[in-house]
C-alpha cells in the first residue's frame, strides 16, 4: 500500500494559473510516451509515486497518449485505483482532445461530437468522474471556434471538467477563444504551447497575449525532444530518439554544428551547477511568465533530476545574453 511522503509540499514551488484560484507545480508530469503496455507497470507506478512524493501534483495527458492511443489514460486509471484513490483531491489531472483518436469523421479535430465523446471515453479509461483541466488540443480550421469553445463550456457545465484550456493556438486564436469562453461564463484557464530555449515561437506574441488575458501557460517539450538533455553532447547515442525512426526528432537535425552549440550551452549550465536539462527547464520557468513546465520521465531518477532544476530558477543578465547568442547562432 502506497503512502505519500508527509513532506511532499516542502520544496516544490507552486504558481497561480492566470487569475484563477488554481496553483500548479513549477514542474508537471506529462504521460506522453512512457506510459503504455511496452513499459513495465512497476516502473510507471514508481514514476507516478515519486512524482507525487516530490510535490508534482499535476499529471498531464491526452486521449491519444500511449502508445497505443488511450494507453496512458488507462495506465493512470489503474494507478489512481491502486495508489492515489485517497489523494484525488490533491491531484490536478488534465486531458485533451483534438488529434486523431478513432477512424471516421468524428474521431479528431474540434467538433462538439468529437470533444464530448472523447472526454467521456477519457473519463472511463481513467475511472474518474471529472478531470481538472480539459483542453482543445489543436484549433480546427473547419469547425467554428464557437462550437469548439461551446463544447469546453459544456464539459464544465456538466461537471466533467473543472477548468478548460487550449493548446497549439496562435495568439489571435487564443484571444478569440478567451472572448468566446468569457461570454459563455467559463474563463480560459491555460494555454499549452511548445516552448524551449531552441523554440521561441511563444515569444512572438503568445506570451504577451496570455499576460494581457491573465491566462496561465504550461510549456511542453521544454527539453526540445531530448536535444537539451545532454544526451547529444557527443553526437547521436544508440537508443536515443534521434537514432530511432521517431517522427519527433530525426538524425539529420543533430548536425555537428548543433552539437557544438549544445556543448556551449552545457558549459553555461555547468557554471550554474546544473545539468543542461536542468538549465533548460529553469530557463523556461525564469521570471514567472510560464506557470509550469511539462517533463516526461522514463525512471524515478530522471524525474528527480528534473525536479532539482527548481532549486535555481534565477539567471543573470550575462547568462541570458550568452544563451541568446548561442541560440541565435544555432538558428542561423
Amino acid at each position: 500500500m502506497y503512502t505519500a511522503h508527509t513532506d511532499r509540499y516542502a520544496d516544490m514551488p507552486y504558481r497561480r494559473t492566470g487569475r484563477s484560484g488554481l496553483k500548479l507545480p513549477a514542474l508537471s508530469l506529462g504521460l506522453w510516451h512512457n506510459f503504455g503496455p511496452d513499459r513495465p507497470v512497476d516502473t510507471q507506478r514508481a514514476i507516478l509515486r515519486r512524482a507525487f512524493d516530490l510535490g508534482v501534483t499535476h499529471f498531464d495527458l491526452a486521449n491519444n497518449y500511449g502508445p497505443p492511443p488511450g494507453a496512458a489514460e488507462s495506465a493512470l486509471g489503474e494507478a489512481l485505483t491502486a495508489d492515489f484513490a485517497a489523494y484525488r483531491d490533491e491531484l490536478v489531472i488534465s486531458t485533451k482532445a483534438g488529434y486523431l483518436m478513432w477512424p471516421g469523421p468524428y474521431g479528431e479535430w474540434g467538433s462538439r461530437k468529437y470533444l464530448m465523446s472523447s472526454l467521456d471515453q477519457s473519463l472511463t479509461r481513467m475511472g474518474l468522474e471529472y478531470v481538472d483541466i480539459f483542453y482543445s488540443h489543436r484549433p480546427d480550421p473547419e469547425t467554428p471556434l464557437e462550437e469548439t469553445m461551446g463544447a469546453l463550456h459544456s464539459a464544465v457545465q456538466q461537471g466533467k471538467a473543472l477548468y478548460v484550456g487550449v493548446s497549439n493556438y496562435s495568439p489571435e486564436q487564443t484571444r478569440e477563444a478567451a472572448r468566446i469562453l468569457g461570454d459563455l461564463g467559463t474563463p480560459l484557464l491555460i494555454h499549452q504551447p511548445r516552448y524551449s530555449m531552441l523554440d521561441r515561437r511563444p515569444e512572438d506574441g503568445l506570451l504577451d497575449a496570455l499576460d494581457e488575458l491573465e491566462v496561465g501557460s504550461i510549456a511542453f517539450s521544454p527539453l526540445e525532444q531530448g536535444l537539451l538533455t545532454g544526451r547529444y553532447l557527443d553526437g547521436i547515442p544508440e537508443g536515443s530518439r534521434a537514432a530511432s525512426d521517431s517522427p519527433f526528432l530525426s538524425a539529420d537535425k543533430v548536425t555537428d554544428e548543433l552539437v557544438g552549440h549544445l556543448r556551449a550551452l552545457n558549459e553555461i549550465a555547468k557554471s550554474r551547477g546544473q545539468s543542461l536539462a536542468q538549465m533548460a527547464l529553469a530557463w523556461v520557468l525564469r521570471g514567472g511568465r510560464v506557470t509550469s513546465a511539462l517533463v516526461g520521465a522514463s525512471s524515478p531518477q530522471q524525474l528527480e533530476d528534473s525536479v532539482a532544476a527548481t532549486r535555481n530558477l534565477e539567471f543573470t543578465e550575462d547568462e541570458l545574453a550568452r544563451i541568446d547568442e548561442i541560440v541565435r547562432q544555432a538558428a542561423a
